[in-house]
C-alpha cells in the first residue's frame, strides 16, 4: 500500500468519527480528546525519553486538564495542568534517574500543557456560543491550510521557511495555506454571519488560525529533528503519529478561543 493510498484511508475512517465528536459536543468530545491526549502523550514520552520525563505525572496533569476544561472552563483546566508540577516533584524526588530535575520535570509540564491544554481548548472552544459552528470552522480551516500548504510547498515551493527545523515547509506553501485557511473559515460561517461572525470577523479568525496552526506544526517539527525521528508513530499509516496530526491543532485551538472571546 502506497503512502498516499494509506492516508486516504484513515483520513476516510478518522474524519467522520471526529467530525461526529464535535457534533456530538459533550462527553462525546470529550472522551475523544481523552484518547487523543493519552495517545499523543504516549508518542510525546518516546520523543524526550533521553530528558527521562516523568509520564505518570504528565498523564495526570493532562486529563486533568480536559476535566477541568470540560466542568469548569479555562481557570479549572490550568489547575489541572498545574497538578503535574507537584507531582513530578515527588516522583523525581524519588527516581533514580540521573538526569537533571530541571530537564525532567521542565519536559514532563510541557507534555501536560501542550497536549492536554491544546485538547482541552477544543472543548472550551465547543463551549462557547455557535461553539459547534466555531469548532467546525477551526479544523476545516486546519485541515485546508495543511492540505493546501503541502500542495503549494510541492508545486512550486522554492524559499524555505524554516530550513533547520521544518526543511520541508515553504514561504509559498504558507501563502497557499494560509489563503485556504482563511477562505475555509470565512466559508464555513458564511451563512452566520448575521447571528455570530460577521464577514470581516470570520476572516479575522481564519487568519489568526493560519498563523497560529503552522506555528504549531513547526514546535512539533523542532521536537522531531531533536530526537531524531521523521514521524512520532505509525498508528496513522502515512500520516504518521497521533502528533503528527493534530499538532496544528495544539496551538491552533487555543489562538481560536481567544480570538473568538475577542471577537464576540
Amino acid at each position: 500500500m502506497t503512502n498516499a493510498v494509506s492516508r486516504l484511508l484513515v483520513a476516510a475512517a478518522a474524519l467522520p468519527v471526529v467530525l461526529a465528536a464535535v457534533y456530538a459536543g459533550g462527553w462525546w468530545l470529550f472522551a475523544l480528546a481523552v484518547a487523543g491526549a493519552l495517545i499523543g502523550l504516549h508518542e510525546y514520552w518516546l520523543l524526550t525519553r533521553r530528558l527521562s520525563s516523568l509520564s505518570p505525572a504528565g498523564y495526570v496533569g493532562a486529563v486533568l486538564a480536559l476535566v477541568g476544561a470540560q466542568l469548569g472552563g479555562v481557570t479549572w483546566m490550568l489547575g489541572g495542568i498545574l497538578t503535574a508540577f507537584p507531582i513530578a516533584f515527588v516522583l523525581k524526588s524519588i527516581s533514580a534517574s540521573r538526569q537533571a530535575p530541571t530537564a525532567s520535570i521542565s519536559a514532563t509540564i510541557m507534555g501536560a500543557l501542550w497536549i492536554g491544554g491544546g485538547l482541552g481548548f477544543v472543548l472550551l472552544v465547543r463551549d462557547l456560543p455557535h461553539g459547534r459552528l466555531a469548532t467546525f470552522a477551526v479544523l476545516i480551516g486546519v485541515w485546508a491550510g495543511d492540505t493546501l500548504a503541502y500542495l503549494g510547498g510541492r508545486l512550486i515551493g522554492r524559499h524555505k521557511m524554516a530550513p533547520h527545523t521544518s526543511p520541508g515547509k515553504t514561504w509559498e506553501g504558507f501563502v497557499f495555506g494560509t489563503i485556504a485557511t482563511i477562505f475555509a473559515v470565512f466559508v464555513t460561517l458564511y451563512d452566520a454571519r448575521d447571528t455570530f461572525l460577521s464577514i470581516g470577523e470570520a476572516v479575522a479568525l481564519g487568519a489568526v488560525i493560519a498563523v497560529a496552526a503552522p506555528l504549531g506544526d513547526l514546535f512539533e517539527s523542532m521536537l522531531k529533528r531533536d530526537a531524531g525521528v521523521k514521524d512520532t508513530g505509525r498508528l496513522l499509516g502515512g500520516h504518521g503519529g497521533v502528533l503528527d496530526r493534530i499538532d496544528a491543532i495544539l496551538f491552533a485551538a487555543p489562538a481560536a478561543y481567544f480570538a473568538l472571546l475577542a471577537l464576540t
